[in-house]
């Protein structure tokens, strides 16, 4: 019986392996097909030419006469910039929410409840507009503050600048996973056993410490891979920038193919680009796994 099961699992295996296999040739054919009829083949020395636009914002020192590649690298590091940023603010936020919400205070309970309630309802890309043409955009001219300096033409903190762009597209990202992270931050201190609780309770530590010391670790194992999920949403929600004028990735990678006519070489990049993204947030997030599951371990 155990080895009719085995036989039929592994020709399900093969059968779904040449399905794929065989919708990738199909793909693959009909780009070459295409590719054939236009006349332009597949070419990547466009790459070397002069960009001929400027960018509003850059990481790294940028001049319209810089090459595409150049071009989108500048992007590749404004979209980094961005994404970084997004996940370190949006797990504070996402942390003290989801804390928030499973607190015994009543009034932090129903401030964090109608925050996720809120922000979940409503598109991110309505956010993002709402940010920067309500909230940074309606600053008036002349900075106010003094350390922190906000005007409508960015914030200026301690010396660092950051645009009107950045600082929308990066309010919104934040708020926005935040919401998501406050859930994903509930079920796992939901899973911690109630005694656990009770036992910090019953030594006397405040709801804070007794959060940050006995519950949040114990409730890590089941937080960390959902919150994987919503870093790589962060990522990808980023090419909303674009609806802001945040020179990203994405914004670069579509300025470039409307100019060359390369969007099936520009596609390929942008697949490559966040596909890179991605694997550097997974890789992270499956290292910092592997040592609370390590520490859980040694723990017990």
């Amino acid at each position: 019986m155990r080895l009719f099961s085995s036989r039929r699992e592994l020709w399900i295996q093969v059968v779904l392996v040449l399905g794929v296999l065989g919708v990738l040739a199909l793909l693959v054919n009909n780009l070459a097909v295409n590719l054939i009829r236009t006349g332009l083949g597949l070419s990547f020395s466009w790459l070397g030419r002069p960009a001929g636009f400027a960018l509003g914002e850059s990481a790294l020192p940028y001049s319209p006469s810089d090459s595409y590649a150049w071009a989108l690298t500048v992007g590749w590091f404004n979209s980094l910039k961005v994404i970084l940023a997004g996940l370190v603010l949006s797990t504070l936020l996402g942390v003290l929410a989801g804390a928030a919400r499973s607190s015994s205070n009543r009034l932090l309970r129903q401030l964090a409840a109608g925050y996720v309630a809120l922000i979940r309802q409503v598109p991110l890309l309505l956010q993002l507009l709402f940010w920067y043409f309500v909230a940074f955009l309606g600053l008036p001219e002349n900075p106010l503050g003094g350390l922190i300096e906000l005007s409508n033409q960015g914030i200026q903190l301690l010396g660092l600048k950051l645009s009107v762009e950045f600082c929308a597209v990066l309010t919104g990202l934040t708020v926005f996973t935040g919401a998501s992270i406050a859930e994903v931050v509930r079920g796992g201190i939901n899973a911690v056993p109630r005694g656990q609780w009770e036992a910090y309770r019953s030594l006397g530590l405040s709801e804070g410490l007794g959060m940050r010391r006995i519950v949040l670790p114990q409730a890590l194992p089941a937080i960390l891979p959902a919150l994987t999920s919503q870093y790589l949403n962060l990522a990808k929600n980023s090419t909303l920038a674009i609806a802001v004028g945040y020179a990203d990735l994405y914004a670069v990678s579509d300025t470039s193919i409307t100019q060359t006519g390369r969007a099936i070489e520009g596609f390929l990049l942008l697949l490559i680009s966040f596909l890179l993204f991605n694997l550097l947030i997974s890789g992270g997030m499956t290292a910092l796994n592997s040592i609370v599951l390590g520490r859980v371990r040694r723990g017990r």
